[in-house]
């Protein structure tokens, strides 16, 4: 037990991590645009997701309410630029293998904390489970950054007419989906670190033989 307190460490860290990379996905704001049509954006601003787009409409509501229209992307949809796409299976992939990672380091917690004689698959499940938080890190962290440099240099998405969007904003930003992958990011790859770096104690007899 006294050898395993950065693997319990990682093991939170991993949670949290990997709770965060599944709200990042959920969430619709990975970027912020802001429009000068205000006719149907009432707001100016619409919020792109990798699963959809939204924005506040003051139309065909009673006056003084609004509502948000979505609009979900579809597996067919060309428009879409690659980054989204990217997003959407690399995202997919680290909430499999953060699981993963969960769970093999829950099995190696467990054997530690609970003195189960199967000692020799501890280290190999602390080992599997540190890989498998680091290629979730890394997962999140390819589409996080990608879409952030999209942000940044301001690319435009050729949405069609049924859209009601412009193919270019008149600014964007990062929304909160980027700052959360990105904690993601970095509680994964910590938890990884701390997994991958347990050492079984050696015993006397270990020694000896």
């Amino acid at each position: 037990v006294s050898t395993s307190h950065l693997q319990l460490a990682a093991f939170i860290l991993g949670t949290v991590g990997w709770i965060l990379c599944t709200i990042s996905m959920g969430i619709v704001d990975w970027r912020v645009w802001h429009v000068n049509n205000t006719t149907i954006i009432s707001s100016g601003i619409a919020w792109v997701g990798i699963w959809k787009v939204c924005f506040i409409s003051y139309l065909h509501v009673s006056p003084g309410y609004r509502e948000q229209f979505c609009h979900k992307f579809s597996g067919y949809d060309s428009f879409i630029p690659r980054e989204i796409y990217a997003a959407q299976g690399l995202l997919l992939i680290a909430m499999f293998t953060g699981l993963l990672g969960l769970a093999a380091t829950i099995f190696a917690l467990r054997n530690v904390y609970m003195g189960i004689t199967h000692k020799t698959l501890i280290a190999p499940f602390f080992l599997v489970g540190g890989f498998f938080y680091i290629f979730a890190g890394l997962c999140v962290l390819i589409p996080v950054s990608w879409n952030f440099y999209s942000v940044t240099h301001n690319q435009s998405i050729a949405f069609p007419p049924s859209y009601y969007m412009p193919s270019s904003p008149a600014a964007q930003e990062a929304g909160a989906a980027i700052p959360v992958g990105i904690v993601a990011v970095i509680l994964l790859l910590l938890s990884g670190t701390f997994s991958l770096s347990y050492r079984f104690p050696m015993t006397a007899n270990t020694i000896m033989k």
